[in-house]
C-alpha cells in the first residue's frame, strides 16, 4: 500500500510541477518514477529530503529566471527539467533508497541518499544564486576569469550558496534520520555536498563536453544547435559527458565522500 500511496503522491507532485513548467513531459514521467520509489520504499523522511531539493531548486530557478535570461545560451537545457536532468540529479539517490530497502538496519542507504541530494542541491543553489555575484566567476582549476554561466566557473556568492544548499539537506538528514544519529552526520553530509558541488565544477572546467557557436563566437553546452540556430562545433571535453552525467558524478562524489568519512569515523 505504501508503494501505491507513493505513486499517487509522486504523480500529483509531478503533475503540479509540470503545470508550473518546472518539468516537461519526460521530466514529469521520470519524477513520478523517482518519487514512487523514494516515497514507496523509503517513507516520509526520505520524501521530505527529496522534496526539499526539488522545491528549493525549482523555486530558486523561478525566482532568478530573469537574471539568467541572458545566460540561456550557455546551458544545454532550459528551466523545465527533462528525464535526463531528473535522473542525473536524483537517480543515484533513488538507488540508495533501494539499498535501504534491502538492508534496512544499515545507515549506508540514508547517508548515501542524503549526501547525493546534498551535492546536487549544493550545485543547483550555486548555479541559481551565483548570478548574484557582482564580479565575473573564475575557473576552478586555474582561476581564469570567465563569463557568468560558464561551466567550471566559481565565485564567492556561488560557493556560499552551495554551502547553504548542502547545509539545508545536512540539517534535515540529521533531524529525520531513521536511526538515532549525532549532529556530526549533518556536518559530514554538508561537507560532502559542498565537495560534490566543487567536483562538479572541476569536471565542468576540464572534461565536460563543450561546444562553440561560430555565429555568436561563444562557448556553450548546447548541441547540435545553439540558441541562434547555428550548428555548434565540439571544442573540448568528452563528447558523451553532458551536463546530466556531470550532475550524476556530482551526486556520486558527494555520496562517496560522506560514506568514506562515516567509515573512517
Amino acid at each position: 500500500m505504501q508503494i501505491i500511496y507513493g505513486f499517487l503522491l509522486a504523480s500529483i507532485i509531478a503533475y503540479l510541477a509540470y503545470r508550473a513548467h518546472s518539468l516537461n513531459p519526460s521530466g514529469a514521467f521520470a519524477a513520478t518514477m523517482v518519487g514512487t520509489i523514494v516515497f514507496g520504499f523509503g517513507g516520509l523522511p526520505w520524501a521530505m529530503l527529496l522534496l526539499a531539493f526539488f522545491v528549493t531548486s525549482s523555486g530558486l530557478s523561478f525566482l532568478f529566471k530573469r537574471r539568467k535570461q541572458g545566460l540561456d545560451e550557455k546551458f544545454s537545457k532550459g528551466h523545465a527539467r527533462d528525464a535526463g536532468q531528473v535522473f542525473g540529479n536524483g537517480g543515484l539517490a533513488t538507488a540508495f533508497v533501494l539499498v535501504h530497502a534491502i538492508y534496512p538496519g544499515s545507515i549506508i542507504g540514508w547517508v548515501g541518499f542524503a549526501a547525493a541530494l546534498a551535492a546536487v542541491n549544493a550545485d543547483t543553489w550555486a548555479t541559481e544564486l551565483g548570478v548574484l555575484n557582482p564580479h565575473p566567476p573564475r575557473l576552478i582549476h586555474n582561476f581564469k576569469p570567465v563569463e557568468k554561466g560558464t561551466s567550471g566557473g566559481i565565485s564567492v556568492t556561488g560557493t556560499l550558496a552551495s554551502l547553504a544548499g548542502s547545509g539545508l539537506i545536512g540539517i534535515l538528514a540529521a533531524s529525520l534520520a531513521p536511526q538515532p544519529v549525532s549532529w556530526t552526520m549533518g556536518l559530514i553530509i554538508t561537507f560532502a555536498g559542498l565537495a560534490g558541488s566543487l567536483f562538479d565544477s572541476l569536471i565542468g572546467a576540464t572534461i565536460q563536453a563543450m561546444y562553440y557557436c561560430p555565429n555568436d563566437k561563444k562557448e556553450t553546452e548546447k548541441h547540435p544547435l545553439h540558441t541562434c540556430g547555428t550548428v555548434t562545433v565540439h571544442v573540448r571535453g568528452w563528447k558523451w559527458l553532458n551536463n546530466d552525467w556531470v550532475n550524476f558524478a556530482c551526486g556520486a562524489f558527494g555520496a562517496a565522500v560522506a560514506l568514506g568519512m562515516i567509515i573512517l569515523i
